[in-house]
């Protein structure tokens, strides 16, 4: 039955290639699945939790501080990147997930254990130090972890498959990817009946149980479906230490085509980051969710209404709009989506005089088509952009792409909403005319991309 459904939503699966895509389906569930209810719990604790006010800390001051906090974020992860581009050169692809999960299994088990003491003893229990704590080292693991375990989950799958088993396959991954998103999601609903240190035990649960199913990948799968683009195997390079690292940054400065694919994965994280914290700003104030369950509640909506949103276009469309218009319509379909959207809210503010409840309405919806889209349309379709490349190409560029490149990104939205945090009229305003000026660049890039991808595919070049 379950083979039968599989098949009903992608018939171009080949029979032998359904574990395997099964397989890596339930992977990215879990770890995506995972990653929204930390990345949900991370602003509900910034927000609402770790800055109180009876500790002595300002109104708001959650809010206030997380600007400060995107724009850290960068500097952090760059440890993370310099590890990881080591581990890359030492151990072998599955491996990398043993360690990398362990190390987060342990550090979000600390952070669960904290969190149950102050929810059994209070804030005092803690401290305005620890508590703080608390918070500043929650947002900036749980924003590496998102970009590091996906970047890895990615490096691993375009390793061991093909462009054309990527087509068959690619958009059957990520709708499980975006059912897990939604069950994730979801518990934040209901968080008055779990409590929060609760789903962050879960949550480490779940990351330690990523392991056993690439352990099982690895034991069930035949060595003749882990082979992926033949010549890109043929001409990799090993490298050592920090020059992995180092590597990887110079083939993204002298290869055009991996700048474009940079721009192409990053640039919609700046207005990703001004409409995200135009919305939560907004349902920081408004009364129903100024609460910190409340608040809570509202993430919960905010994720689930999102990654549904993903989930059907990745069920219905993606694989629709990839095979009936090709990879470059992919990648431009996202940014024109955005730019719709992003623009109408402005002329809705400007000129439709919205109540605080329709306005937060109205840049939730905009946030579903930004995060939708970005999960179930440019995601897919610039991970293919990785097929035609070297082995260097796909770990160590594609590497520092996601996880550092993804992180400045936000680090520069993060300045444009620093510059306007204390006034949220001004950050709508000023917000939309960079993310005009950013979305043009972005176009420019797609266009580029979309043609040189095609010509790689068509002249079996590859880039190394």
């Amino acid at each position: 039955m379950k083979a039968g459904l599989i098949k009903y939503f992608y018939p171009d699966l080949k029979p032998e290639e359904t574990k395997k895509f099964s397989l890596l389906a339930l992977t990215f569930f879990m770890t995506i699945g995972a990653y929204w209810l930390l990345r949900l719990l991370k602003d509900t604790l910034f927000f609402k939790v770790c800055f109180p006010a009876d500790l002595g800390w300002l109104p708001c001051q959650g809010r206030l501080f997380q600007p400060t906090a995107k724009f850290w974020s960068p500097f952090v992860v760059f440890a993370v990147v310099m590890i990881y581009s080591k581990l890359v050169d030492i151990f072998k692809k599955h491996q990398l997930f043993y360690i990398i999960c362990t190390i987060y299994s342990l550090l979000f088990g600390t952070i669960t254990v904290l969190l149950a003491l102050r929810s059994i003893y209070g804030d005092m229990f803690l401290g305005k130090q620890v508590l703080a704590y608390v918070g500043w080292t929650s947002y900036f693991a749980i924003e590496s972890f998102g970009s590091l375990i996906a970047a890895l989950f990615w490096s691993f799958t375009n390793s061991i498959c093909d462009s054309e088993s990527a087509k068959r396959g690619y958009p059957f991954i990520i709708a499980g990817a975006q059912i897990g998103a939604i069950v994730g999601s979801s518990l934040m609903i209901f968080s008055a009946s779990f409590g929060l240190w609760q789903l962050f035990g879960l949550v480490t649960c779940v990351t330690a149980s990523i392991m056993i199913l690439i352990w099982y990948f690895m034991k069930t799968i035949p060595a003749s479906q882990q082979i992926g683009d033949i010549h890109a195997a043929q001409i990799a390079t090993k490298s050592e230490g920090i020059s992995g690292f180092t590597e990887g940054i110079r083939l993204l400065l002298t290869r055009p085509y991996l700048i474009g694919i940079f721009i192409v994965s990053t640039l919609y994280e700046v207005i990703n980051q001004i409409i995200e914290y135009q919305m939560k700003s907004q349902a920081d104030v408004f009364p129903r969710f100024s609460t910190e369950l409340g608040f809570a509640q509202f993430q919960g909506f905010y994720g689930v209404a999102t990654n549904t949103l993903a989930f059907l276009m990745a069920l219905l469309g993606t694989s629709y709009l990839i095979k009936n218009y090709g990879l470059r319509f992919g990648l431009l379909f996202f940014p024109v989506c955005l730019i719709i959207a992003f623009v109408s809210l402005f002329l809705y503010f400007t000129y439709g005089a919205p109540t605080a409840g329709l306005l937060l309405l109205a840049t939730f919806v905009v946030m579903m088509i930004a995060k939708g889209l970005g999960y179930a349309v440019n995601n897919p379709v610039k991970e293919m952009m990785y097929i035609p490349t070297s082995k260097d190409v796909k770990f160590k560029t594609k590497g520092f792409t996601d996880v550092f490149g993804a992180r400045m990104a936000k680090m520069g939205g993060a300045q444009i909403t620093d510059a306007y945090k204390h006034n949220l009229t001004d950050l709508l305003i000023f917000g939309t005319y960079y993310s005009l000026g950013f979305s043009f660049i972005w176009i420019l890039a797609a266009l580029y991309v979309g043609r040189k991808n095609a010509q790689l595919v068509k002249d079996g070049e590859v880039v190394k």
